[in-house]
């Protein structure tokens, strides 16, 4: 069997045209999954994460939020703190929201469309978890959670929507996350048992921001990627078929 396939697509918004990397399963079709970078936008580690939910049978988009404004250049810590705190959540979650639409309309999707993503990409598909009923399932590694201040671009913060989750849920944290305090993520256990939603967290020791990531050697653990991969795949399987 010959493995997944890629383009580059367009499609809708309410205000734009948005771009995106689609991968289509070997089998040729697949439960829908959309994909969510992190702050540095749709790079070449996505579109080959894409390629690995594609592998695994998911039709996966992978979707470029910057496709209104370009790739911003985040040179520090700092710009990337200002631009995260600049860019509207309403925006987002709209974008994510026609990005599920574009994959549940694709000939090659069967089962449910899911949301997954990854650090900033992270935090907004919980949140879109917690808004969009259309969504199957969510999977968001070290998603930020917890906004220091409100304004009108980030009126709630992602524990705030907590208590909304639409579908399952499945987040992966590192435990030595310097910017996920354990403490947040142990209060987003405990609002998710008191609500109806299946759920798993799981936190990885020796972990830190951006383990997943194997183009960044400082950050990157193998064996915690490959379980928290193959945890997504079967959780993605059991809720999305």
């Amino acid at each position: 069997m010959s493995g997944p396939t890629a383009s580059d697509v367009e499609f809708d918004a309410h205000d734009a045209r948005l771009r995106g990397h689609l991968a289509v399963p070997p089998a040729g079709r697949g439960a829908g999954l959309v994909l969510v970078p992190d702050v540095r936008g749709l790079t070449d580690h996505y579109r080959d994460v894409a390629g690995r939910f594609a592998g695994a049978g998911f039709l996966t988009l992978a979707i470029d939020l910057y496709s209104r404004e370009g790739t911003p250049a985040l040179t520090d810590m700092d710009a990337i703190v200002r631009w995260m705190a600049a860019l509207p959540d309403a925006r987002v979650l709209g974008d994510l929201a026609a990005a599920a639409r574009y994959v549940a309309a694709r000939p090659e999707r069967r089962g449910v469309v899911g949301i997954t993503g990854f650090c900033m990409g992270g935090q907004y598909a919980f949140m879109a978890a917690c808004s969009d009923a259309s969504l199957g399932a969510c999977v968001s590694w070290y998603g930020m959670l917890r906004y220091t201040t409100s304004t009108p671009h980030r009126p709630r913060s992602p524990l705030e929507l907590a208590p909304n989750l639409q579908c399952s849920y499945l987040g992966f944290f590192g435990e030595d996350d310097a910017l996920i305090p354990t403490a947040d993520v142990e209060e987003l256990r405990a609002i998710l048992a008191r609500g109806p939603r299946p759920h798993e967290i799981h936190t990885y020791p020796g972990c830190g921001h951006a383990f997943f990531n194997d183009t960044r050697p400082d950050a990157y653990r193998p064996e915690a990627a490959k379980e928290t991969f193959e945890r997504a795949v079967a959780f993605l399987e059991s809720h999305l078929a």
